[in-house]
């Protein structure tokens, strides 16, 4: 089924309202009814609007609603506060009080993933929709677009790309406060480029800055997770599948030897950091795919095979390198984000690998 997204710029809060109005009665089910009152007074203050959800056997129940043109995840916080609030004055039983709704143009990933976790129903006018409601019971999720189809401004919103992966495995790293000018020059990468990558991070609320705008802060676990919205191992590199028919450290053992420029990725890397059950995949950046194939005498096969060997999408792969038995191995920060986006249990292995790296 086709979905049809707002092709109209919506730049007031009314729109918003008026817009999303439809989309909840789409997803009503039936015998369901929904009342929206715009700019109603809850107690001493002004909602943007109430919403009075009545089942089919007349029970009902009133929502706030907090109305945004675009909400950044770094206003999360104040809006889901204003909302409950003024849910407070709703009733004096407060088992009759719904959960406030935050109603917006567009609602990222990272956002709705905040206001699922702040026990907070959502409604956007591309179609995202969460609808908790105890009493009477009712839930409701569907989904609309992953990404803004109307974005408001021309600011960063993506870290595909080589010089936002460079700024990303530098802040990794890095010791802080960090001048966006050193951060460009560690990263190799413009000033304008470092500042529009942490000028996203800053409203994702992955790192904090000062007012002079260093950065001061890091959350390095939300730092990848973020990256690997946006970067895929698949996608971003020229990738051959191959059959090592012994075993993956049989492999390891042939590479310090090969003569070949290349650095470990995936599971491989990260056991030696967590605790894994046995790889299955190796990972392995190369400079040549072919010739390095050659040199590790592995064959070239369509599926069923246990090594990707990748030419990388930049030379930042070969950068912080470590190593262990003499085998050369991708910096953490690389390792994490190529496990979160690589093919089988590897999104589940990284994100076990964050927590580990997280609580070093």
């Amino acid at each position: 089924m086709s979905v049809s997204y707002p092709t109209k710029r919506i730049q007031r809060p009314s729109e918003v309202l008026r817009a999303v109005s439809d989309v909840l009665a789409r997803k009503l089910p039936p015998g369901w009814q929904a009342d929206w009152s715009v700019g109603e007074r809850v107690g001493s203050a002004i909602a943007d609007a109430l919403l009075t959800i009545e089942a089919p056997d007349g029970q009902r129940a009133e929502l706030v609603v907090e109305a945004k043109v675009r909400l950044e995840p770094r206003e999360l916080e104040a809006a889901i506060d204003q909302a409950r609030f003024l849910s407070v004055d709703l009733s004096d039983d407060p088992a009759s009080r719904a959960s406030p709704l935050i109603a917006a143009r567009f609602l990222s990933g990272r956002v709705r993933a905040g206001l699922i976790e702040r026990d907070v129903s959502y409604i956007d006018t591309t179609g995202n929709l969460r609808l908790v409601l105890a009493r009477p019971g009712l839930f409701i999720e569907a989904s609309g677009a992953d990404r803004d189809p109307l974005p408001a401004d021309r600011r960063l919103r993506s870290l595909k790309g080589t010089a936002a992966a460079r700024v990303v495995r530098v802040l990794f790293d890095a010791t802080l406060p960090l001048q966006v000018r050193e951060l460009a020059a560690r990263a190799g990468v413009s000033t304008a480029q470092s500042s529009r990558v942490a000028d996203l991070l800053d409203r994702e609320v992955v790192l904090q800055r000062d007012s002079r705008g260093s950065v001061i802060a890091v959350d390095r676990t939300k730092l990848i997770e973020r990256w690997a919205e946006d970067y895929s191992f698949l996608d971003a590199n020229a990738t051959g599948l191959y059959l090592e028919p012994r075993t993956l450290d049989k492999l390891l053992d042939r590479l310090p030897s090969s003569g070949l420029r290349y650095a470990v990725s995936g599971s491989l890397g990260a056991r030696l950091l967590a605790e894994y059950a046995d790889a299955k995949l190796a990972l392995i950046y190369v400079d040549d795919i072919d010739r390095a194939a050659q040199a590790l005498a592995l064959t070239r096969v369509e599926e069923r095979g246990n090594v990707l060997l990748a030419e990388p999408y930049d030379e930042i792969v070969f950068d912080g390198l470590w190593q262990r038995d003499g085998v050369n191995y991708v910096a953490p920060a690389q390792l994490a984000v190529d496990l979160l986006t690589s093919p089988g249990r590897g999104p589940a292995e990284g994100e076990e690998l964050l927590r580990v790296l997280d609580a070093r």
